[in-house]
């Protein structure tokens, strides 16, 4: 893993202090992301810094707004994001990248580039169990096919929760 990127993960350990549940959602991300990311291809720092760094406002957003709201998260996050990133130098091209995904992941706008779509697709793969642990049969394959967006995490998420 680039050098960088381990520096994030602390950073975001230190930021979420002892909210163990949201550090291990994000290694989580991070570790599906780049299980998509090694078929798909895409920018490995950008894939992995949002990756890492995607739910880092949620704290702030819980603070200033009273909720963890993705539209909150999608506030609070970049601000944050991007001094981390800038902390860790990196260049200016990836941080507005990576600051442009954390703005949006809640929401599905923007979603036009694979280093989104990757995040997009983890994200989803570890949330889904929460978000729609009731679904089932064709109604669960339709879902997982206008949600998911690359190749890859749509048939993780078959073989995960549809069993094909």
């Amino acid at each position: 893993m680039d050098p960088i990127v381990e520096m994030l993960i602390l950073d975001m350990r230190e930021i979420f202090g002892k909210d163990h549940k949201r550090i291990d959602h994000a290694l989580a991300v991070l570790g599906y992301a780049n299980h998509i990311r090694s078929v798909e291809g895409g920018d490995p720092l950008v894939i992995q810094a949002a990756a890492v760094l995607h739910d880092i406002g949620i704290q702030e957003a819980e603070q200033k707004h009273g909720s963890s709201a993705g539209r909150y998260q999608e506030i609070e996050g970049p601000p944050i994001a991007e001094r981390v990133l800038r902390h860790r130098g990196v260049d200016e091209d990836r941080i507005v990248h990576v600051c442009r995904i954390v703005a949006n992941h809640h929401s599905d706008r923007d979603i036009d580039t694979l280093e989104f779509q990757v995040l997009w697709d983890a994200d989803w793969l570890v949330n889904w169990p929460e978000m729609l642990p009731d679904k089932s049969g064709a109604d669960l394959k339709a879902r997982i096919d206008r949600i998911f967006k690359t190749n890859t995490g749509r048939e993780t998420a078959l073989r995960l929760f549809v069993g094909s």
